[in-house]
């Protein structure tokens, strides 16, 4: 009976699709708001699936599957789709249809007399639809499918104010930075059916087993899913989609660029936790991956303007701190960290999406200011978000921030891998990430108003579609830190419960006294962050921040680090120019060359066809003087002879 309450978690995409299916069908006909409450409904229906699932599970010690179709049975080959529902899984969907049903609740207001109403919830339930399946897969085949499923929802949503050439150029350039991870799963999948003979994903984690620590094979399918993983969850070197894709609306933001799609490279690693496990040479590259990305993504944020792209490079860089958390091997740590970080992530920016409707779509921070005032529960949430991922005690990022520090400070996966310089790492982004998120709130929020007069006139709060998901959220980005609380002195729920799903990693274990300075140290990177974010913006009114903002520091932060400017001198430049050379021998030599042999073939046409006369006589005529010729080469020859 547990086992057919489980199962009843697999509509949960159904639901998804049959909205998208719904408002895509028949769209056009539903007056407003009645698409996104069709959204909403199947979405929110999932999410009671998901949440009945979770409930009946707990204490099972086996998976559900639940199979769907024999894909491909031929030759020995026998690849079979169908969903495995297990700790992990389950723990993903509930975040998956709980913030997403808050998204799409929040989306109604947001999107409210757009153009593209039934259109844009359509795509939102596509994604969803995708991202289960993702979560949701036996296979490595299946979770392809859902890969690239969410990948060509972002597009749709990136680009979905299509009349903007800005929006579709972002769109193209996510889903072709994407390409390239894309093709380091199927590299690895092609690699994992040589190895094991299988794409099930039990079968090869069980497999994994039988091979030797640190075996080539073993770490070859890691790096080839690393490349997956930094490819979706936006990891440097190919991160520089995510910033571009704040061109769609915000609470796709929300939804697919911070707490869900972007995710899924973490997913990935996690669930194949034993493959990693066994080769520290690819754990090593995650995590050096993550730390790399955390602290370079926190530097940026700090000179970006516009009230999205801060977050994005925030995103950039917590989802670094997730990479870490799997390198060196605390998987429930990891995913710990993805939990409330869609809390507080999607929090702000679905706060950012209300500042931009109050403003009339103002997204520059230098003309905002003393929103706080006049926006009180968008404020309020604001404020909560910004002290969650600043790691202010008590609040859910304190408690998972401080886990990844503490298990990359104790790992012993990578310890011949600079582990104490990954801790010192993060430890860096940790403080910085407080000092640009004060900068962020108190640029929208505080101080004096730089808001024009008309602009200044029509601020108002949102209405409350849009701010009652906001104090949802803000409830969340409390209390979802207590699910994983110091394990040393607490109890930690969230890694008992993902225990039997991940593999098995040694930590040390310090002393009870550096646990407790661990924790202290965590608590002082927050206060120094948060403490130089208020003498820089309060106490000197902005001006340290107005110095260093003219520099060439600055200008490297404002460039995104020089990532775009080197690829399109690298990659995008040379291609240009190859294309364009290719253009010209395909016009010029190919074509022309073609016309003229065209040409050529038309005059010979000609001439031949005034032989072809149909008089006897004239055929005649020329049988006759092709005789003659033949005679006369008979005789010159003969006469040379």
């Amino acid at each position: 009976m547990t086992q057919d309450v489980v199962s009843w978690a697999a509509l949960a995409p159904a639901l998804a699709l049959l909205g998208a299916l719904v408002n895509g069908l028949l769209g056009a006909r539903l007056r407003e708001p009645l698409p996104g409450i069709v959204a909403s409904v199947a979405v929110g229906a999932g999410f009671v699936l998901s949440l009945v699932a979770f409930f009946a599970f707990a204490g099972r010690g086996e998976a559900v599957v639940v199979p769907l179709w024999d894909y491909l049975a031929v030759s020995g080959v026998e690849l079979a789709l169908g969903f495995h529902l297990d700790q992990l899984s389950l723990l993903m969907m509930l975040v998956i249809t709980g913030v997403g049903a808050l998204i799409h609740v929040y989306s109604i207001g947001y999107m409210h007399a757009d153009s593209g109403f039934a259109r844009y919830f359509a795509y939102l339930n596509l994604f969803v639809a995708a991202m289960l399946v993702l979560v949701m897969a036996d296979s490595y085949l299946l979770m392809f499918v859902g890969w690239e499923g969410v990948g060509v929802c972002s597009y749709l949503l990136i680009a979905f104010w299509f009349k903007q050439g800005t929006n579709v150029d972002a769109a193209r350039k996510a889903y072709i930075v994407n390409r390239i991870g894309d093709a380091g799963f199927l590299l690895a999948m092609f690699l994992m059916f040589r190895t094991f003979g299988t794409l099930d994903v039990a079968a090869v984690n069980a497999a994994v087993g039988a091979f030797a620590f640190g075996a080539g094979a073993i770490t070859a399918i890691g790096l080839l899913l690393l490349v997956a993983a930094t490819g979706k969850s936006a990891q440097i070197p190919l991160h520089v989609w995510l910033p571009d894709a704040m061109a769609g609306p915000t609470p796709v933001s929300a939804l697919i660029h911070a707490a869900t799609m972007v995710t899924a490279g973490v997913y990935l690693i996690a669930r194949a936790s034993p493959i990693f496990a066994t080769s520290p040479e690819a754990s090593a590259a995650v995590a050096w991956v993550g730390a790399a990305t955390a602290l370079i993504a926190a530097f940026v944020a700090f000179a970006q303007t516009d009230i999205k792209r801060v977050l994005a490079y925030s995103t950039i860089s917590q989802l670094g701190f997730m990479f870490v958390a799997v390198g060196v091997g605390a998987y429930s740590v990891a995913v710990f960290h993805l939990v409330t970080h869609a809390f507080f992530k999607a929090l702000l920016f679905l706060v950012a999406g209300s500042v931009i409707h109050a403003l009339g779509g103002e997204q520059d921070v230098r003309r905002m200011g003393g929103l706080g005032t006049r926006m009180r529960i968008t404020g309020t949430t604001a404020l909560v978000g910004t002290l969650a991922i600043a790691g202010v005690p008590l609040l859910a990022g304190f408690f998972s921030k401080d886990a990844i520090l503490v298990h990359t400070f104790s790992s012993t996966l990578v310890e011949d891998y600079g582990a104490y310089f990954l801790y010192a790492v993060l430890l860096v982004s940790a403080v910085m990430t407080a000092g640009y998120m004060f900068r962020w709130y108190y640029t929208v929020f505080c101080g004096a108003e730089r808001l024009s007069k008309a602009t200044g006139a029509a601020v108002h709060e949102s209405p409350r579609v849009m701010t009652v998901p906001l104090v949802v959220l803000a409830v969340g980005s409390v209390l979802t830190g207590y699910l994983g609380l110091p394990a040393f002195a607490f109890p930690n729920w969230i890694e008992g419960w993902l225990a039997p799903v991940t593999a098995a990693v040694t930590f040390t274990h310090p002393a009870l006294w550096i646990e407790w300075l661990l924790l202290l140290v965590s608590v002082l990177a927050a206060a120094l962050g948060l403490g130089l974010g208020y003498w820089a913006y309060h106490l000197q009114k902005g001006a340290p921040a107005a110095r260093l903002g003219v520099g060439r520091l600055a200008a490297f932060g404002r460039s995104g680090a020089g990532f775009d400017a080197l690829y399109r001198n690298a990659v995008v430049g040379p291609t240009e120019g190859t294309a364009g050379a290719l253009s010209i021998v395909d016009r010029d030599i190919l074509d022309r060359g073609m016309a003229s042999g065209v040409t050529a073939a038309g005059l010979l046409a000609r001439v031949t066809t005034l032989w072809q006369s149909g008089f006897v006589r004239a055929y005649a005529l020329a049988m006759l003087c092709g005789v003659v010729a033949l005679v006369l080469v008979v005789v010159v020859a003969g006469v040379r002879a």
